[in-house]
């Protein structure tokens, strides 16, 4: 209902409008009047009249102009008869999409695997119940097996959306063996194009391998099982030529590029074929390739003024590296390996090959090396050790070589580092401790595990290890 006012008596009253339109009516009636007695008592009456008619019809088009010009502007807020404003005409209302899980109630993104009969309306089912949920399918994969399709979804849903309930309204659907997890915007893109630039940072790194198969696969751990062991005994780990999926499919098993056998294990998931196909050929992209590291190399100066070269080495390094130890006393290398210092040399060509981790190498101006810092893969940890000749040591090249590798670590994505040491190699605690990172110290076997945790997170407590002593980097010092 309304009060009974129409909308225009409500309008504003223009007064300076009126004045205009008087101002033009008395410049009109004066104009007319000088025309019409020099009209009448001159000689050009004729030629007046007609410059007379002209400015009339000037006035008259400019006095329609300016009505036009303040009726069609746009109406104050109070213009609007009282009616409801929408989001489009106020800037600054949100926007919404009208739909549960919209901009306005938020959204999260899940990865979803599930298992559907390989017959048709199938996947139409399933997809029909993600659209009861207000579920959008952002992208989607199929993996064919034997006796069934396995589809990978990547979903927006509605954050009040359980995955319990997403889980059973997928059961009804007709899908088994569902696995749903929370899934970030890395997950967004396209997975042809994260296969190429996984394929391209293996090409250029050896040690990308593990990080490029774990980006891959998502979350798994990988073993890397030399065909001779850094003491130079044979273990015996082998794989077929092609590879193999064993174990329920939750194991695959390739011939390391190296020699030996590469494991990587996912329990909680079974792999497809499809993801056993991707991981062989991105293995063999690196058999192919050979060892390589990139060659960039940083130049420092030390707080004394001295000059050094920090960059990445490899096996090439073997003999520099050999000839540093030669000049490291025993407490030196006692800290480092934990173990007989006859037997350090043994481990340089496994701790410099780059499919086993990221090693950086310090050097003099004259070429000499004096520092090695190892960032190693094991497993599903990383370990960091560190180094550095007896006569530069104390002039902050261990911190530099340190933060350095947990710069390298955070960009692989792994969630923490460990050094193994020992309560008495005070250079290594404090370096760990300047890093300004959770840490967990915990002794095993003797010895003191240092584990900072990259994400700010308190850092885990380390798993004890139950393997042979070959297959463990802490046991490999």
């Amino acid at each position: 209902m309304t009060d009974g006012t129409s909308v225009k008596s409500r309008r504003p009253h223009h007064w300076r409008r009126d004045l205009v339109e008087l101002a033009a009516l008395f410049t009109a009636v004066a104009v007319a009047d000088a025309v019409a007695n020099t009209v009448a008592h001159g000689p050009d009456g004729p030629y007046l009249l007609a410059v007379s008619a002209v400015a009339l019809v000037a006035t008259a088009a400019f006095h329609i102009w300016w009505a036009r010009r303040h009726s069609h502007a746009p109406p104050a807020a109070s213009d609007t008869g009282g009616g409801p404003a929408t989001a489009a005409a106020v800037p600054d209302a949100p926007a919404t999409d009208g739909r549960e899980g919209g901009a306005g109630s938020g959204t999260v993104l899940w990865r979803m695997r599930t298992t559907v009969r390989d017959e048709p309306g199938s996947l139409a089912a399933l997809c029909t119940a993600l659209a009861r949920l207000r579920v959008d399918i952002l992208t989607l994969q199929t993996h064919p097996l034997a006796d069934g399709t396995v589809d990978e979804f990547l979903l927006r849903a509605p954050a009040a959306l359980p995955a319990a309930a997403l889980s059973r309204e997928v059961a009804a659907a007709g899908g088994t063996g569902t696995w749903t997890e929370r899934a970030d915007a890395h997950d967004l893109v396209d997975v042809p194009a994260r296969v190429l630039g996984l394929a391209t940072r293996t090409a250029l790194d050896a040690a990308e391998l593990p990080l490029a198969l774990r980006r891959l696969l998502g979350r798994c751990t990988i073993h890397s099982l030399p065909a001779v062991s850094p003491t130079g005994r044979p273990t015996g780990a082998t794989a077929p030529v092609e590879g193999a999926l064993e174990e329920g499919e939750t194991v695959i098993r390739l011939r390391a590029p190296g020699g030996g056998a590469l494991t990587i294990e996912r329990p909680y998931l079974p792999f497809t074929p499809t993801e056993f196909a991707r991981a062989r050929a991105l293995v063999e992209l690196d058999a192919r390739l050979g060892p390589r590291v990139p060659r960039s190399q940083d130049v420092l100066t030390l707080p004394e003024g001295n000059d050094i070269t920090v960059r990445r080495a490899d096996q090439s390094d073997v003999a520099a590296a050999r000839a540093m130890h030669d000049r490291c006393s025993d407490r030196t290398l006692g800290l480092r390996y934990h173990g007989p210092v006859a037997d350090a040399g043994r481990y340089l060509d496994h701790l410099l090959s780059p499919r086993l981790g990221r090693t950086l190498a310090v050097e003099t101006a004259s070429g000499r090396l004096v520092a090695l810092g190892h960032l190693l893969w094991d497993g599903d940890e990383t370990e960091v050790a560190l180094l550095v000749e007896d006569d530069w040591q104390r002039r902050g090249i261990g911190s530099e070589l340190l933060g350095r590798l947990v710069s390298l670590a955070r960009e692989a994505s792994c969630e923490s580092v460990y050094a193994v040491t020992q309560s008495s190699n005070t250079g290594m605690v404090a370096a760990m401790r300047a890093l300004n990172l959770p840490l967990d110290y915990q002794i095993e076997e003797g010895t003191l595990v240092i584990t900072a945790r990259l994400d700010g997170l308190p850092a885990p407590r380390p798993p004890q290890r139950s393997g042979p002593p070959e297959h463990s980097a802490r046991a490999r010092r």
